[in-house]
């Protein structure tokens, strides 16, 4: 049961010492008890009370990780219902699914596929997370070979083993021990058996169940065997099953905290048509799937999945950004361009991928305007003549160029006079305003 702000006040220290980031010691509750705040943030609390607020205080959907090294998947965590609410923490995970009755080149070459599916889409890396291996021959050795062919072609890579029986499962998950794979395949029949492999493995276990009613029992019975790392499946398969099953779910962990029903939840999008498994995996995404399961890995289709799910989980409130600093492009000369944009990560991406394109090798300046596009930082007064004269001043990029020119964009060309009178000795030019003009303006300079 969630506790109330003031029965969190009561285990705190009271010292109003503000260390937690709160004016006071009840503000620091009230924002526990809305699960806006982490009990870490007091650095003061008494080991009583941290077990005591240990449970108030977790996240509502239980976190997990499955895989291990750099390509592990966290899932779950998640606090809020709406993302405009705070934001989504763990981006849902897509795993493709391979099935024991394929070839071992066909198992390899999928496996290969996924990874080699990554890609860099706006400065961040998006690629396909795991890889479902199923056995649809209902023969524990093919599964067992199947386990292995992954293993060996992609180990790096998240596992999740789909089997309904236990003897199957505790071959096939041998491969994977220490890499925190997910068995799959738990129900009202093989509960008990499935456990024991999951908690001899370290592995999560995945529930199986025909409805809401009956995954309540298997978790808290699965609990109650001592495995605590739980991904669930409620049965739901049509798209608007899966949109008033995943809902239910996460209103009863959000809202009510109901702990029989607060873990990640696993969703399967697989359709005959590419289309189709598009669509079906874009509800799991948008509606609080933490693993969506796919049978193909059509390099259009991951574009527009990778998309959609960066979009839904990116913090709505804070834009994207990259670094500032000055970049090079291609291999530049002390007499190649220099230009010079904000840190919008839309912005640079698409400014530097012109520049690319002009095949002219060229310096980008990419200043702080706490993500905001060049327009909109200018009239917010984040990219004022002063501050992009302050910047390419303690930039030092005086020192690598030979004539010290600066390229603004078009659209601030009203600047441009007031820099120069910042910048003593420096000339300011105009530019496009538009990127898709950068390439013309370049050659024509030429």
């Amino acid at each position: 049961m969630a506790l109330s702000g003031v029965e969190i006040f009561k285990l705190l220290p009271k010292t109003n010492c503000k260390k937690c980031g709160q004016p006071t010691c009840l503000a620091f509750a009230m924002k526990l008890a809305q699960r806006q705040a982490t009990l870490d943030s007091c650095p003061d609390v008494s080991e009583e009370a941290k077990k005591i607020l240990g449970e108030a205080s977790a996240p509502p959907v239980r976190p997990i990780t499955m895989g291990a090294g750099d390509r592990a998947v966290k899932m779950g965590e998640e606090t809020v219902l709406f993302r405009h609410d705070k934001k989504f923490v763990n981006p849902c995970a897509f795993a493709i699914e391979v099935k024991d009755t394929l070839s071992d080149s066909e198992i390899s070459g999928i496996a290969q596929q996924v990874v080699n599916s990554e890609i860099d889409r706006v400065g961040q890396k998006l690629r396909i997370d795991a890889i479902m291996i199923t056995n649809a021959s209902g023969d524990a050795g093919k599964l067992e070979a199947a386990a292995k062919s992954v293993a060996a072609k992609a180990p790096a890579v998240a596992v999740i083993i789909n089997t309904g029986n236990p003897q199957a499962a505790e071959a096939a998950v041998k491969p994977f021990d220490g890499k925190k794979p997910v068995i799959y395949g738990a129900n009202a029949s093989n509960l008990d058996a499935m456990a024991a492999v999951a908690k001899s493995h370290k592995a999560t276990l995945g529930i199986a169940a025909k409805d809401l009613d009956e995954l309540c029992v298997l978790t808290e019975k699965a609990k109650g065997l001592g495995v605590e790392d739980l991904v669930i499946d409620p049965g739901a398969r049509k798209a608007k099953e899966i949109i008033a099953a995943n809902t239910l779910i996460r209103r009863a962990a959000i809202k009510k905290n109901f702990k029989p029903l607060g873990y990640p939840v696993i969703s399967f999008a697989q359709r005959d048509g590419g289309l189709h498994e598009a669509l079906v995996a874009s509800v799991g995404i948008a509606k609080y799937s933490s693993i969506v399961v796919l049978s193909s890995i059509d390099k259009w289709k991951n574009l527009a999945l990778f998309t959609l799910r960066q979009n839904i989980y990116t913090d709505p409130q804070v834009p994207m950004q990259v670094e500032q600093k000055i970049y090079n492009i291609g291999e530049p000369k002390a007499d190649a361009p220099l230009f010079i944009t904000t840190n919008f990560s839309l912005t640079y991406f698409i400014v530097s991928g012109e520049i690319e394109n002009s095949k002219v090798a060229s310096r980008l300046a990419v200043m702080d305007s706490e993500g905001l596009s060049v327009l909109t930082a200018w009239a917010a007064g984040k990219f004022t003549a002063s501050k992009i004269a302050q910047f390419i001043t303690d930039s030092g990029i005086e020192k690598e160029v030979a004539n010290k020119e600066l390229i603004i964009p078009g659209y601030v060309a009203i600047l441009s006079g007031a820099i120069e009178e910042k910048l003593p000795g420096w000339k300011i030019t105009v530019g496009p305003r538009e990127a898709n003009a950068i390439p013309t303006f370049l050659k024509t300079r030429a």
